[in-house]
């Protein structure tokens, strides 16, 4: 009897372990993992005399005993970046201050496994002595630029990755001029692959660095350089290049990068990053805390793109860890009561209620970039139609001209942006423009306007052929 006892409650095990196993695969994001990718499982109980055994998942609480940063890894396709990321992780995992990430776990997409590059934006955690990171790996590759944008907007800092055996390529350029109009400040330089070049093509690739640092306005002389190889570190190979390298790298982080200033009193706002759905629980919303704090229980908002919800959050997660209240710079996960996931959506914000409006209409100072920034060779003119980023949003926007008939490549100017649906905008928001490709401005919000006409509205889409025949149209009523 006490054979066959044992075996039965071995094979629950085994069973309710399965079972556990499967629901938290069923919570997968889609596009990649999300940070809430499981939630605590209400205690299961056998039958009576197997009460003793009780199955289910406790997860960690946050503990908010370090100052906290965000930083990310920028930089040209297949330099390293995600090798850089999980070396990080293996190193300080060393010393019990992060749990192991492989690349495989950071670049968790099929598609991204099939062709070896970051697509989406990644979120992995770790400490030092002095401080607790969210770190974001963003894509370099240029056909996922958006997302770059959207991974470094979120950042307080930023570590550029440049390969010793390439040097300065186009993606690196125009990862810091992204950079530097979001408005990161402070960057620390990791040159990796050194250990497959010579001394002097080394020297080399760090003056070419430097010297582009300086171009695009940050203090090229005095930048932290640091060189080593992060396949060195994941393989435990050559200390001095590997491991000592990375601790270094993480050293002149703490230094250099400041833990910003917070605004806890202003009224909460995060911008959504990544949606999932947790059947019987609800939408699970990610993104950054901008301002503020948010509690479990608060009643909030949810707006962007022409729409505006009413929710209640009901549980908040950072780095899988729950919390009682989230503060501002926190990487959070916030579970979302009565929305459905696919009435949200990237570039929505979560606000307190009434404390945001959607603005169709904004006035705003850009900068053109000039050709040899890899902006536009010919002028912007009214109604100029191109793709506006900003924060994790983006959206089809047309441009009128004030006080002048056109912006040359190279100057600055006012202009008014139109948008088809509302956006949540704020005085002081930087943002990008991009046509096609490329980045051809940069801007920052400097009033919000009153809201379109619907007749206003609807010539967004027009062309100008459209638009003339649709004057044509009135003049003839009339």
């Amino acid at each position: 009897m006490a054979s066959l006892t044992r075996i039965i409650s071995s094979s629950v095990n085994l069973i309710f372990s399965a079972l556990h196993h499967v629901f938290k695969s069923t919570l997968n994001c889609g596009e990649s993992k999300c940070l809430y990718p499981s939630i605590k499982i209400s205690q299961w109980y056998l039958p009576n005399s197997y009460n003793q055994h009780r199955f289910y998942a406790e997860k960690q609480v946050y503990k908010r005993d370090k100052p906290h940063c965000n930083i990310g890894t920028i930089g040209h396709v297949d330099h390293g970046k995600t090798t850089l990321t999980a070396a990080i992780t293996k190193v300080l995992a060393e010393k019990e201050l992060a749990r192991v990430k492989n690349y495989d776990e950071i670049d968790n997409a099929p598609e991204e496994r099939a062709r070896g590059i970051t697509i989406n934006v990644a979120h992995v955690e770790y400490e030092t002595d002095n401080r607790h990171y969210g770190h974001t790996d963003c894509p370099g590759h240029a056909d996922y630029i958006k997302n770059m944008i959207t991974g470094t907007s979120q950042m307080d800092g930023a570590i550029l990755v440049v390969a010793a055996t390439d040097g300065v390529m186009p993606q690196t350029r125009e990862h810091l001029l992204l950079a530097r109009q979001i408005g990161i400040k402070h960057i620390v330089v990791f040159i990796n692959k050194v250990d497959v070049t010579d001394a002097d093509v080394l020297e080399l690739v760090e003056m070419e660095i430097r010297d582009l640092l300086t171009e695009m306005g940050f203090d090229g002389e005095n930048t932290a350089v640091i060189k080593g190889s992060a396949l060195a570190a994941m393989e435990g190979k050559s200390p001095e290049i590997g491991s000592e390298a990375v601790l270094k790298l993480l050293e002149e982080c703490d230094r250099v990068i400041p833990v910003p200033e917070r605004d806890l009193d202003k009224p909460f706002l995060m911008s959504i990053e990544q949606t999932c759905s947790i059947p019987g629980r609800g939408t699970v919303v990610t993104g950054r805390l901008e301002h503020g704090t948010i509690k479990k229980g608060n009643e909030c908002e949810i707006l962007g793109y022409g729409k505006k919800m009413k929710s209640v959050i009901t549980g908040i997660e950072m780095f899988c860890k729950t919390l009682e209240e989230a503060h501002a710079g926190d990487q959070l996960g916030a579970l979302i009561r009565g929305i459905k996931r696919d009435d949200v959506r990237r570039g929505m914000v979560v606000a307190k209620p009434g404390t945001q409006k959607l603005s169709d209409c904004v006035e705003a100072q850009i900068y053109v970039l000039s050709k040899k920034e890899g902006g536009r060779t010919k002028p912007v003119t009214n109604r100029f139609n191109s793709q506006i980023f900003s924060k994790t949003w983006d959206s089809l926007n047309q441009l009128y001209v004030t006080n002048k008939e056109l912006i040359m490549p190279g100057e600055d100017a006012t202009v008014n942006l139109w948008f088809p649906k509302g956006m949540v905008c704020e005085q002081g928001q930087r943002f990008t423009i991009r046509e096609g490709a490329a980045t051809v401005a940069t801007g920052v919000i400097s009033k919000i306007l009153p809201n379109l006409t619907e007749e206003q509205r609807e010539t967004i889409l027009m062309s100008k052929k459209q638009l003339a025949k649709k004057e044509e149209a009135k003049k003839a009523k009339k």
